[in-house]
C-alpha cells in the first residue's frame, strides 16, 4: 500500500509560529487520481502549509470502511461512492474535480466481439457491484448504450483491475472493462482491441472527485483550502505540457516497460504518455459536471444502489472551488 507522511510545515503568523493542519488524505488507486501524487512528490500540500498523509487504496469499497471509521479526512474518489455512502448515512461532500476520461472495454485482438451486442453470453471482467464503475459499466455502457441486462444477458467478473488483461489473454473473460494505465498497457503489446470506448461519448465528463467528511469541513476548513490550492497546482503542472510528470506518475504506478509488435518498445514514461492520450485532468466542478452526476445517480437508483431519488445539491459544495476561483483571478 503506497503512504506518504510529510513532515509537519509551520506557518509564520506574526510573532507567532503554528503547526500547519493535518490532513489525511485517502486516494483509489488509478492513474486518474495522479494529481494527488503529484501534489505530494512535488510538495505542493508543503508550499501550501497542509500537513499531509497519504494512504491509497486498491478499491473505492476499501476506502469507504476507513472513512466510515474516521481515519481519513478527505479522498480522491469516483463520485458514485459518494453519493452511495451518502444514502446510507455518510454525508460526505464533493468539493472539486479530479478527471475525465479514462475507461473502455477491451477484447483479445482475434476475438469476433466488435460490439456491445457481442458480449450477450459472455464473460466479461468487470468490478465489484455497486462500486464506482460498475454504475458506468451496467448503467452507462451495457445499460444505455448496449441495451443489455448485466446479470441476465452476460456475465460480469468481479476481479483486481492489474488481472484483468492475464485474464483476457488466458481465456478466462471474454472481455473487460479497463482504464488507465491498464488499457493502453493491453493496447500497445498489441493483442488487444478496443470494443467500446465511454471517452468517445462522455467527452469530458467527471469521474474521480476530492471529497470530505462533514466533520473535517466543519473542524479542518483551512486545511481543506489549503490542499485543494495543491491540488489545482497539481492539476495545472500537469496540463503545462503532455510530458510533465510523467516520470513521477510512471514510479508511483510501477510502469514497466512493454514489448510491442514488430519489435516495438516502450519505456514507462511512453506507457503514460499514449494513456494520457486516453484521461485528462481537471480541478473545476461544471454544471456539466453536475448534470453527468446527476444521470449517474438515476443509473444507481435503477440498479437499487440507492434506496431513493437523490439531488447533486445535496452533496456538492463548491464554496471552496469558488474561493480557488478567486485566488485565480487576483481577488
Amino acid at each position: 500500500m503506497f503512504r506518504a507522511i510529510m513532515g509537519v510545515a509551520l506557518l509564520a503568523v506574526g510573532s507567532q509560529v503554528l503547526a500547519a493542519e493535518k490532513i489525511r488524505i485517502g486516494w483509489v488507486y488509478a492513474m486518474a487520481n495522479a494529481p494527488v501524487v503529484i501534489a505530494d512528490k512535488k510538495g505542493y500540500f508543503k508550499e501550501a502549509g497542509v500537513d499531509v498523509e497519504i494512504t491509497s487504496f486498491t478499491s473505492g469499497p476499501i476506502l469507504q470502511q476507513a472513512l466510515a471509521a474516521g481515519q481519513l479526512d478527505m479522498a480522491y474518489i469516483g463520485a458514485p461512492p459518494v453519493y452511495h455512502w451518502y444514502s446510507r448515512g455518510l454525508k460526505s461532500q464533493i468539493l472539486a474535480k479530479v478527471n475525465y476520461g479514462q475507461a473502455a472495454i477491451i477484447a483479445r485482438s482475434d476475438s469476433n466481439i466488435k460490439s456491445l451486442a457481442d458480449l450477450k453470453g459472455k464473460k466479461l471482467a468487470g468490478v465489484k457491484k455497486g462500486s464506482g464503475n460498475d454504475v458506468l459499466l451496467r448503467g452507462y455502457i451495457l445499460g444505455a448504450e448496449g441495451k443489455l441486462d448485466a446479470d441476465k444477458d452476460l456475465q460480469v467478473i468481479d476481479m483486481p483491475s492489474g488481472n484483468m488483461g492475464a485474464s483476457l489473454q488466458a481465456g478466462v473473460v471474454d472481455a473487460a472493462f479497463v482504464w488507465e494505465p491498464f488499457k493502453t498497457q493491453e493496447l500497445l503489446r498489441g493483442n488487444a482491441k478496443i470494443v467500446y470506448d465511454a471517452d468517445d461519448k462522455l467527452g469530458k465528463a467527471v469521474w474521480y472527485v476530492v471529497m470530505a467528511l462533514p466533520e473535517t469541513i466543519e473542524k479542518k476548513s483551512d486545511g481543506l483550502q489549503r490542499a485543494l490550492s495543491a491540488h489545482k497546482k497539481a492539476v495545472d503542472f500537469l496540463n503545462s505540457s503532455p510530458t510533465a510528470g510523467n516520470d513521477i506518475i510512471a514510479d508511483a504506478f510501477n510502469i514497466s516497460p512493454i514489448d510491442g509488435p514488430a519489435g516495438k518498445k516502450y519505456s514507462p514514461t511512453d506507457v503514460v504518455a499514449a494513456a494520457r492520450k486516453n484521461l485528462g485532468w481537471e480541478w473545476k466542478l461544471t454544471d456539466a459536471d453536475q448534470a453527468f452526476i446527476q444521470q449517474l445517480m438515476g443509473y444507481s437508483l435503477a440498479l437499487g444502489f440507492i434506496p431513493g431519488e437523490m439531488k447533486t445539491t445535496q452533496l456538492v459544495d463548491t464554496r471552496y472551488q469558488a474561493k480557488l476561483v478567486k485566488m485565480e483571478a487576483g481577488n
